[in-house]
C-alpha cells in the first residue's frame, strides 16, 4: 500500500516538474501558437469550403495559410512605409503644434485664463508626444526584431495548418482530459464555442469592417494621413463604447475648423456610417451569438492589452468570459448571467 503511494507521489511530482518546464519551453512562443488558434477558428468555414471540393486536408490547409500569408504579407509590404512616413509626420507636427490656440478656439469660455490655457496645452502637448515617441519606438522595435518575429511567424501558420486539418481530433482529445460530466461538457464547449464566435466575429471582425469604413471616407476626402487613422478607427472600432467616434469626432472638428466644408460633411457622413453599421452587420456574420456585456468586453480588453498587448483586445474577454462560463456551469444553472445572455436573431 505504501509503495503504491510512494509510486502515485512520485508519478505526480514528475508530472507536475514536466508540465512546469513544458511552459517555459512554450513561453517564448505561446502568444504565436494562440494567434494560430485564433486565425484557425477565423478562417475555418474557408478550410470547410475549400475541403469540400479538393477532399485532401493537407492539400486545403495549405492553401488557406498560402491566401493567408498573401493576405498579411502584401499589405504589411506595401502599407508599412507609408504608415511610419505618416507617424513621422505627425510626431514632427506634434512637437510644434500650438494647442493652447486650439483649445481657445474650440472653447473660448473655458479657456479665458491665460494659466489654465498654459497648463492643459503643457499637459496636451506631453501627452501628445508620448504617445508618437510610443509609436516610432514600435516600429523600430519591429525593424529590430525582425528575425524573432519572423520566427513567431512560422510558428502561427504550422499552428494554423494543423489546427484546421486535425481539428476534430484536437477537439476530442481535450474532451477526454475533461474531468466534467458528459452533459456539461457538451454545454461547457456549445458555450466556449458561443463566446468566442461573439468575441472575434461580433466584436473584432465587425470593429474592423467598421474602421475600414470610416477608412474609406477618410481616402475619398484626402484627409491627411488617412492610413494611419484608419489602423487606430479599427482599433476604436473593436472597443465597445468608444467605437470609430475617437476617430472621426475629432477629424470632423478639425476639418471644420480648417474650413473644408465639404470634407467636414464627408468625414461626418462616413462617421455616422461606420459608427451604426454594426447593427446590421452583427446579426449576419453572428446569426445566432452569445452576447456579452459591453462592461465584461471593456474591462476585458483594457486588461487583456495590459497583459498581452494587442492580442488582449481579443484575449481579454475571452478569459473572463470562459471563467464565467464554468463558473455558471459550476452553480448548475442553465441560464447565464446578465454578463452573458444567448440570443437568436430574428
Amino acid at each position: 500500500m505504501e509503495e503504491e503511494y510512494f509510486k502515485k507521489v512520485i508519478t505526480s511530482i514528475f508530472l507536475i516538474v514536466l508540465v512546469v518546464l513544458s511552459f517555459f519551453l512554450l513561453k517564448p512562443i505561446l502568444m504565436s501558437i494562440i494567434i494560430g488558434l485564433i486565425l484557425s477558428f477565423i478562417f475555418y468555414p474557408v478550410y470547410s469550403k475549400l475541403d469540400s471540393f479538393i477532399k485532401s486536408p493537407n492539400l486545403s490547409s495549405g492553401l488557406v495559410c498560402f491566401i493567408l500569408i498573401l493576405l498579411i504579407i502584401l499589405p504589411i509590404w506595401f502599407l508599412t512605409p507609408i504608415v511610419i512616413d505618416q507617424s513621422i509626420k505627425i510626431f514632427l507636427v506634434s512637437q510644434t503644434l500650438d494647442y493652447v490656440s486650439i483649445l481657445k478656439t474650440i472653447f473660448p469660455s473655458l479657456f479665458a485664463s491665460e494659466e489654465f490655457s498654459a497648463e492643459v496645452g503643457s499637459i496636451m502637448s506631453s501627452f501628445f508626444t508620448k504617445t508618437t515617441n510610443s509609436i516610432m519606438n514600435s516600429f523600430s522595435e519591429i525593424i529590430l526584431n525582425f528575425p524573432t518575429l519572423a520566427l513567431q511567424s512560422l510558428v502561427v501558420f504550422f499552428t494554423l495548418f494543423f489546427v484546421l486539418r486535425d481539428k476534430d481530433k484536437l477537439l476530442s482529445y481535450l474532451k477526454s482530459l475533461s474531468p466534467f460530466p458528459k452533459e456539461i461538457e457538451n454545454r461547457l464547449f456549445d458555450s466556449s464555442r458561443s463566446i468566442t464566435s461573439s468575441v472575434i466575429y461580433g466584436q473584432v471582425i465587425v470593429g474592423i469592417i467598421q474602421g475600414l469604413i470610416l477608412g474609406v471616407g477618410l481616402l475619398v476626402f484626402r484627409v491627411p494621413n488617412a492610413l494611419l487613422l484608419t489602423v487606430l478607427a479599427c482599433l476604436g472600432g473593436i472597443l465597445p463604447i468608444f467605437g470609430t467616434a475617437i476617430v472621426w469626432v475629432p477629424m470632423t472638428i478639425y476639418l471644420f475648423l480648417a474650413q473644408n466644408p465639404v470634407a467636414t460633411f464627408g468625414v461626418l457622413v462616413f462617421g455616422l456610417i461606420s459608427s451604426t453599421v454594426d447593427n446590421f452587420l452583427r446579426p449576419i456574420i453572428v446569426s445566432r451569438r452569445t452576447n456579452l456585456s459591453s462592461l465584461l468586453i471593456l474591462i476585458g480588453m483594457i486588461g487583456g492589452l495590459f497583459l498581452f498587448g494587442l492580442m488582449g483586445f481579443i484575449l481579454g474577454p475571452l478569459v473572463l468570459a470562459y471563467l464565467i462560463i464554468i463558473l455558471e456551469l459550476y452553480r448548475n444553472k442553465r441560464a447565464l448571467s446578465i454578463l452573458i445572455r444567448e440570443e437568436k436573431s430574428s
